[in-house]
């Protein structure tokens, strides 16, 4: 059952429309997923697409595109997505349909400065990665200390180079980065609304009381991405609630206060609606440029956005972070680590070596300074000295291509090898001895080191587990 008050406002929200738009509940959920960019192109992984139908034991269905996502595809229930080698390679995100619309509004591009500032679970951050190319400063922000260790182990899994994961207020954030973003993105916390149908646990903790409170909490972190983001930088703020108060209201609160903020007229795709100037009290200037996603127009959940651009132009309006740039180490400081690379590795990845005690990191070109942050991420780490000895991380793995390693092993995804492998187990090879970069269908699924026939399962224990 809706809430009561909810039902009420909605009713007075649609009219008409109301019995169509509460029908879309008794609708099964749709279910998508999104292609790594950073490992692959569609193409690429359409052709193993039945491999995981085949171990879902469901016959091959026809992918259908989301339309807003160039890489978003839906899939039906009764394939297991979350259960096949590739999601453990990072070969793919799977996502609420609606909410891979923000991202591409925002349309990152490589060698920027982007900051997505409440980023758990890391679904739009990835997204943001993948249209990065691994050029350019990603931060990825999430205040909550639990939701933040999700986003980065998101963030390893798919394989993301240039990120620096941060644990930090927007307020505190606000302190250090002035004027220096190119592009923002706010998936405000919200009443969560639009997942009343694929979490109907949200219903329970709905209230009117909270819808107030979330919408003063976003007008603070509104606030505090105005000031981070450059003249003629672009900020999406977006929501998953159909509340006014919350959407439009906000909105339009914001730019009341912030005259060098405008919305941008940007293209609707088919089933997307424009924000109602009559839903909020004082209305922005062309508060109808923004842009709504109902379930009963779309498949997908109810979502909010409003493309957003400051006044002003060029890069030379980009400032720096407070504290300056990282300064780093050079690898030769680190022979054990400079030894593995040379050895193992095609070329030395570029980035600005950084050390974290007996852990090497690369942080991306031109990076900020760490100082007074809480970062959880701190770029790619390579890995750990251990012992005058170098034993590579797993999120060097995953951010591998196999032609990018000396040593790697391919293996089909119905091998049963690698699902020993994700399990912790080892298997037999005949190979040169040493570090191997252990591949499912040529997408990186972690290292393993061979030695007499024998790879030696180098998977992280916490992420082991029993796929069949």
């Amino acid at each position: 059952m809706l809430p009561q008050d909810f039902t009420k406002r909605m009713k007075d929200m649609l009219g008409e429309e109301f019995e169509v738009f509460q029908n879309s509940y008794n609708h099964e959920k749709y279910q998508a997923f999104r292609i790594n960019g950073l490992k692959g192109n569609a193409d690429m992984f359409r052709q193993y697409y039945g491999n995981i139908c085949k171990l879902s034991g469901q016959k091959e269905d026809h992918l259908t595109a989301v339309p807003w996502c160039g890489s978003g595809w839906y899939y039906p229930a009764d394939v297991r997505m979350g259960k096949h080698p590739y999601h453990e390679a990072g070969v793919y995100y799977i996502q609420e349909p609606s909410a891979m619309a923000p991202a591409e509004y925002l349309a990152a591009e490589p060698g920027e400065r982007v900051l997505d500032l409440c980023a758990a679970p890391g679904g739009k951050s990835t997204q943001i990665a993948a249209a990065m190319q691994g050029r350019g400063i990603l931060i990825c922000n999430e205040i909550h200390p639990a939701r933040a260790k999700i986003l980065s182990e998101n963030i390893e899994r798919m394989g993301v180079r240039n990120a620096i994961v941060t644990n930090e207020s927007p307020a505190n954030l606000s302190r250090i980065f002035i004027n220096y973003f190119d592009k923002i993105m706010v998936d405000a916390p919200c009443s969560g609304e639009g997942m009343f149908r694929k979490n109907p646990e949200a219903q329970e903790e709905w209230s009117q009381e909270n819808v107030r409170l979330c919408a003063e909490r976003q007008v603070e972190i509104l606030e505090a991405a105005a000031g981070m983001l450059k003249p003629g930088g672009r900020m999406v703020y977006s929501t998953c609630t159909f509340s006014p108060e919350e959407n439009e209201g906000s909105i339009s609160r914001f730019l009341h206060k912030h005259v060098e903020f405008y919305i941008e007229e940007v293209t609707l795709y088919d089933g997307m609606e424009t924000g109602n100037p009559e839903w909020c009290q004082q209305p922005a200037e062309h508060i109808e440029r923004t842009i709504r996603l109902w379930p009963h127009r779309v498949r997908g959940e109810g979502h909010f956005l409003a493309v957003l651009r400051k006044r002003g132009s060029g890069p030379q309006e980009r400032s720096g972070s407070r504290y300056g740039e990282e300064k780093g180490i050079s690898l030769k400081e680190c022979r054990e680590c400079m030894e593995f690379c040379e050895a193992y590795l095609k070329e030395l990845p570029e980035g600005i070596p950084v050390r974290f005690g007996d852990t090497i990191n690369l942080l991306p070109a031109g990076a900020p300074s760490l100082h007074k942050l809480k970062v959880l991420r701190a770029g790619l780490q390579l890995g750990t000295v251990m012992k005058k000895r170098f034993e590579p991380s797993h999120s060097l793995a995953l951010a591998l291509k196999p032609e990018e390693a000396v040593y790697s092993v391919n293996l089909p995804a119905e091998d049963r090898r690698i699902f020993d492998y994700i399990n912790g187990q080892t298997f037999e090879l005949q190979g040169e001895k040493g570090w191997h970069l252990v591949c499912v269908d040529g997408y990186s699924l972690g290292f393993g080191k061979l030695a007499g026939g024998i790879m030696k399962n180098h998977y992280p224990k916490g992420l082991r587990k029993m796929l069949r």
